[in-house]
């Protein structure tokens, strides 16, 4: 991952932009800014396809009376001080919303910018990453301080399904299939997901939630086949709810008629 490249460089607090998944002093700090109340994604896992780029809202207070040039941001981190690597790939941060000024107190919103296609970022990147927040200062000193928040960023997972016959008589079958598939960020396309358990559910005509029926495995393709008996008329769908590095997922529902 490369270095950090700044597009914009600012004071005071207004908008700027970065470039690259960049490497970070995810530890160094000459201190001189304080950070809090750092919310990444609303605390959800931050999770990616193969082909657009996500968009991670962010938000933090900063509190300095030093005068800075670049940022503030919050970001995405691995490793140790300056081995530690940036996940990013553009970030805007916002102008400071003032809370205290005389005490230098400054609320920011921030939408981070992560793309799958860029050429460093991979399958290798699922997984925990750590938070860290960051601001450069106008004596070419900086903050950089590790905020102890685990972010996880995982594979976006596809469902589909397909319920049959339709309509059906009553008390007789109906052949539940569908596919599970996770996005593979090296390649930029979505593959089957073998060996998942996935829940098959149902929600009844009039009905407003979803009920577990019963799990199936997925296939080495990441197909999905089950029976059920046709009771009433309502919609079927696959449920898959993630793993430690790949996202939760629902089909569509699929209504069968039962007469």
């Amino acid at each position: 991952m490369g270095k950090t490249t700044w597009r914009a460089a600012v004071a005071g607090g207004a908008a700027a932009v970065l470039t690259a998944m960049a490497a970070v002093p995810a530890g160094a700090a000459e201190g001189g800014a304080s950070f809090s109340r750092v919310t990444v994604n609303g605390g959800k896992p931050i999770v990616i396809g193969v082909k657009d780029e996500a968009k991670v809202y962010v938000t933090f207070r900063m509190t300095t009376k030093r005068k800075y040039v670049y940022g503030p941001t919050v970001f995405p981190y691995r490793g140790k001080s300056d081995s530690g690597n940036g996940l990013w790939s553009t970030i805007h941060t916002s102008d400071c919303r003032v809370v205290n000024k005389a005490q230098g107190v400054c609320d920011f919103e921030e939408w981070l910018h992560i793309d799958p296609q860029h050429y460093d970022f991979g399958n290798k990147d699922a997984g925990t990453w750590k938070t860290a927040a960051r601001i450069y200062f106008a004596d070419d000193t900086h903050d950089t301080d590790d905020k102890n928040l685990p972010l996880q960023v995982k594979r976006a997972t596809r469902v589909t399904v397909n319920a049959s016959p339709e309509p059906v008589r009553k008390g007789r079958t109906i052949t539940v299939t569908g596919r599970v598939t996770r996005a593979n960020w090296d390649t930029h396309t979505y593959q089957g997901y073998a060996g998942r358990s996935v829940s098959l559910q149902f929600k009844a005509a009039g009905s407003s939630s979803y009920k577990t029926i019963k799990k199936v495995k997925s296939s080495s393709s990441g197909a999905l086949k089950t029976t059920v008996k046709a009771t009433v008329p309502g919609t079927w769908r696959w449920t898959y709810y993630g793993d430690t590095a790949s996202g939760a997922k629902s089909s569509t529902g699929d209504h069968v008629a039962v007469r």
